[in-house]
């Protein structure tokens, strides 16, 4: 069978050594014209082709990218953006016949640091995509010691040159509380994601500096992506003594979760409130009513994360990309603000 033909085989059927095959079969000097030609003619017959380890000796490269995710495995299959994020890695590497070594790890301290070392000890992978940075994120000083080429999704990182690929949060922030405005509302609040993300924290702050621009008063609580977080924070603040007329939520999920506590309390959408979510997904266009949400394109996110940080392995970066604003898709969940 094809898996079971090596060079010793190619050789000892042609008579000539293992280095000759080797030579002739790499496109290198030290056979002649005629040798070369009859090796590929017979290792084309035989099927045979080179192992992925000996092409990475061959190239001192291991032919894959690594990507970690701080996320408990059991919840990544309800967050559709790094499932998008993901795909558009995927698009890219296969053209470039490049792999994804994908880990998750629990959120806590230091795991996704030994994964890191873990990989650059035993030579894994050519350069990692980092996502979700941190404020005082120990990934970058972590990954120019291992000499780990990587690029960051939401930079650029101050006083740093690890390229970076991010989309446009100040006019994506802009969007979202122009709609809302523009809807009559002028008692808003933000369910952020987490606030040890720097994203998040410039997202909070955004939305604030638009809000004031144009008159809205804006309450933020932090949420931390998860159904139950949003569900718990909305009912809060659905009975509070002056509730907000319109909820923008950092993620598609939370936006879901902050559905269902309306329609628990017996509050309307959006004649009673108006939904909005920083993200869209599968979750947002099947949401009765339909969530409207901020398409920020994660499959060109992922794509040029990877063609960036192949560039940056090949030695031709820095290739930083702004992928430019999401789109706003407004549904059911918009609505005029209630009298």
């Amino acid at each position: 069978m094809a898996g079971q033909v090596t060079i010793a085989d190619l050789a000892g059927r042609l008579g000539i050594s293992k280095a000759s095959v080797s030579y002739a079969l790499n496109g290198q000097p030290g056979v002649s014209s005629e040798t070369r030609e009859r090796v590929n003619r017979l290792a084309l017959e035989l099927g045979w082709y080179p192992s992925s380890s000996a092409r990475a000796l061959a190239r001192a490269k291991t032919g894959a990218i690594g990507l970690v995710l701080s996320r408990d495995p059991e919840l990544l299959g309800t967050e559709p953006y790094y499932l998008q994020f993901i795909s558009g890695i995927e698009q890219v590497l296969i053209e470039a016949e490049t792999a994804l070594l994908l880990r998750l790890v629990r959120p806590s301290p230091g795991l996704d640091l030994a994964v890191y070392e873990r990989w650059a000890g035993e030579r894994r992978v050519d350069g990692v995509i980092l996502v979700d940075q941190l404020v005082d994120d120990p990934r970058f000083p972590l990954v120019r010691r291992l000499g780990l080429p990587a690029v960051l999704h939401g930079g650029p990182v101050p006083g740093d040159a690890m390229p970076w690929v991010a989309g446009d949060d100040v006019v994506d922030a802009t969007r979202l509380v122009d709609h809302l405005r523009e809807l009559g509302h002028r008692r808003i609040a933000h369910v952020t994601g987490p606030q040890t993300y720097t994203h998040e924290q410039q997202r909070k702050q955004r939305v604030r500096v638009r809000a004031l621009e144009v008159g809205l008063s804006v309450e933020s609580v932090e949420g931390d992506y998860t159904l139950e977080s949003a569900h718990r924070l909305t009912i809060r603040l659905l009975r509070a003594p002056a509730p907000p007329t319109a909820i923008l939520f950092g993620n598609d999920l939370m936006a879901f979760g902050g559905l269902d506590a309306a329609l628990e309390l017996g509050i309307g959408v959006p004649t009673g409130v108006t939904l909005v979510s920083w993200d869209d997904s599968i979750l947002c266009q099947v949401a009765r009513p339909g969530l409207t949400a901020m398409d920020r394109h994660p499959r060109e996110l992922g794509a040029r994360s990877a063609a960036v940080l192949l560039e940056e392995i090949a030695g031709q970066g820095p290739g930083n990309a702004i992928v430019g604003p999401g789109t706003l898709v407004v549904r059911g969940t918009s609505g005029p603000a209630p009298r």
